[in-house]
C-alpha cells in the first residue's frame, strides 16, 4: 500500500543542476556559495546579517552562546516545539523553563509569559533568553513579547524554523525588528530545504560576526579580532570555543536554488490548506486558527480531536488513517514531559494548555508536491475514520 507522507522534500532539475555546478568546481566547502546564500536570504527577508550552518540545532546554540547564555542564567520556550529549542540552552551549561501555549494559536502565550515574568521578577530568577517558537508557521505575537522584554531585560532568540516565508503585521519573518536573533531551518519537510541545514539572522554586527567564528572553531583571520597583527596571509587566530558547525557548498547551493521556489512552495501549501479548511469545516474537529497579524507559511496543517466532540479519540484516529495509507503524525509531544525533563523535575500538569493540546492533536499531509488527488484521499479517509463507528 502507498503512504502518503505527511511531509516530503521538493526537488527540481535547477536544483539537481545547482549542486552538480558545485561539485564540479573547486570548492565543496568554505567556498563563494555559502556567502551568497546568505546574501539571498538575508535580501528577502529585509536584515543584515545572516549565517548559515549546518542545522538551526547549531544555528541555535550559537545564538545562544554569542548572546552570553552561560551557567546560571535561564532560557524560557515553549513546551510545544521539538527537543531541539530547549536543549540549546542545556547546551549551553543554563537552565530551561516553559511557558504554557496560547490554546488557539498553540505558541507560546503573551499573557502566561507576563504572568510568569512578574513572578520571576520577584524571586529574582528572570530569564535571560526567551525563544518564541512559531509553531506550524504562524508568527507569535512579537510585538507583544519584545515590549515585555524591554520592561523585563532578556534578550529573544526567534525559533522560526518552520516560518521562512511568513509574515507577521506584514513584515516577513526574520527581519528581527523585534529579537536579537532569528533562525531558520533548512530540513527536508521545511519551505525549503539545503538536506539539512539551517541560518541565524541578525542586525547586530557583532553578533553576526561572533556566531560566524562560532560555526567554525571560534577561528578568526580578521586582524581586527586579532591579538598579533601583520603577521602574514596564513595566520590565524582561535578567540573563541567553537565548533565545526559548518553548511557545506553542496548544500548552500541546493538551499539557493530552492529559495527561488519559496514563492511557489508556500503559494500552493496554501492552496492546500484552503482545500482542507473547506472540506473539513463540518467535521466535528477543530481547524487551526490564524491571527489577524499573522500570514503563515503553513509548514504544518495541525487538527484537534476533541473525542467528548468528535466521539473518537485521536489515538483510534490517528491508527485508522494510518491504516488507509494516510502517513498523519503528531506535533509536538511536550518538551517539559520527555523522560530527560522529566529528571529536572517537570511534571504532568505543568502546562496544561500545551498537554491538553498534545493528546488532541494530529497533523495531516501538507507539501508542495501533494496532489490535488492525494489530498481527496486524505479528506476522505478523514471523513471515513470520524463518521464510520
Amino acid at each position: 500500500m502507498r503512504v502518503i507522507p505527511y511531509a516530503r522534500q521538493s526537488i527540481s532539475t535547477a536544483d539537481i543542476e545547482a549542486v552538480t555546478k558545485v561539485l564540479c568546481s573547486d570548492y565543496l566547502t568554505q567556498g563563494p556559495v555559502i556567502p551568497e546564500f546568505e546574501k539571498a536570504v538575508a535580501a528577502m527577508c529585509d536584515v543584515e546579517y545572516a549565517v548559515a550552518v549546518n542545522s538551526a540545532t547549531s544555528a541555535l546554540h550559537i545564538a545562544c552562546i554569542a548572546l552570553g547564555l552561560r551557567s546560571g542564567d535561564w532560557l524560557w520556550t515553549t513546551p510545544n516545539t521539538y527537543v531541539a529549542s530547549a536543549n540549546s540552552a542545556i547546551y549551553c551549561g543554563a537552565q530551561v523553563d516553559f511557558v504554557d501555549i496560547d490554546p488557539e494559536t498553540y505558541n507560546l502565550c503573551p499573557h502566561k509569559l507576563e504572568q510568569k515574568l512578574k513572578s520571576a521578577e520577584q524571586d529574582g530568577l528572570l530569564p535571560k533568553v526567551v525563544m518564541p517558537v512559531h509553531f506550524s508557521g504562524q508568527p507569535c505575537d512579537m510585538e507583544r513579547i519584545s515590549s515585555l522584554s524591554q520592561r523585563y531585560n532578556f534578550k529573544i532568540i526567534e525559533d522560526a524554523s518552520h516560518a521562512l516565508g511568513a509574515r507577521y503585521k506584514n513584515e516577513t519573518t526574520g527581519h528581527c525588528g523585534y529579537s536579537d536573533v532569528t533562525v531558520f531551518s533548512f530540513h527536508p519537510v521545511k519551505m525549503i530545504t539545503t538536506g539539512e541545514g539551517g541560518m541565524a539572522l541578525t542586525n547586530d554586527k557583532c553578533l553576526a560576526e561572533r556566531m560566524a567564528r562560532l560555526r567554525s572553531h571560534g577561528v578568526t583571520r580578521n586582524e581586527e579580532h586579532m591579538a598579533r597583527k601583520n603577521i602574514g596571509p596564513w595566520y590565524y587566530e582561535q578567540i573563541d570555543l567553537g565548533f565545526n558547525y559548518r553548511m557545506s557548498d553542496l548544500s548552500g547551493a541546493l538551499g539557493q536554488a530552492q529559495l527561488a521556489r519559496l514563492d511557489q512552495f508556500i503559494a500552493r501549501r496554501r492552496q492546500i490548506v484552503s482545500t482542507y479548511n473547506r472540506e473539513l469545516a463540518n467535521l466535528p474537529v477543530m481547524l487551526p486558527v490564524q491571527r489577524e497579524y499573522a500570514e503563515s507559511s503553513w509548514h504544518l496543517y495541525v487538527l484537534r480531536v476533541d473525542e467528548a466532540v468528535s466521539r473518537i479519540s485521536r489515538n483510534v484516529l490517528f491508527m485508522r488513517l494510518r491504516d488507509q495509507g494516510i502517513g498523519v503524525n503528531v506535533h509536538y509531544l511536550p518538551v517539559h514531559t520527555q523522560p530527560y525533563y522529566r529528571q529536572k523535575g517537570f511534571r504532568d500538569g505543568y502546562c496544561p494548555n500545551a498537554e491538553r493540546y498534545s493528546a488532541q492533536t494530529i497533523t495531516l499531509p501538507l507539501f508542495f508536491d501533494l496532489t490535488d488527488e492525494d489530498q481527496a484521499k486524505v479528506i476522505k479517509a478523514l471523513r471515513f475514520a470520524i463518521c464510520d463507528r
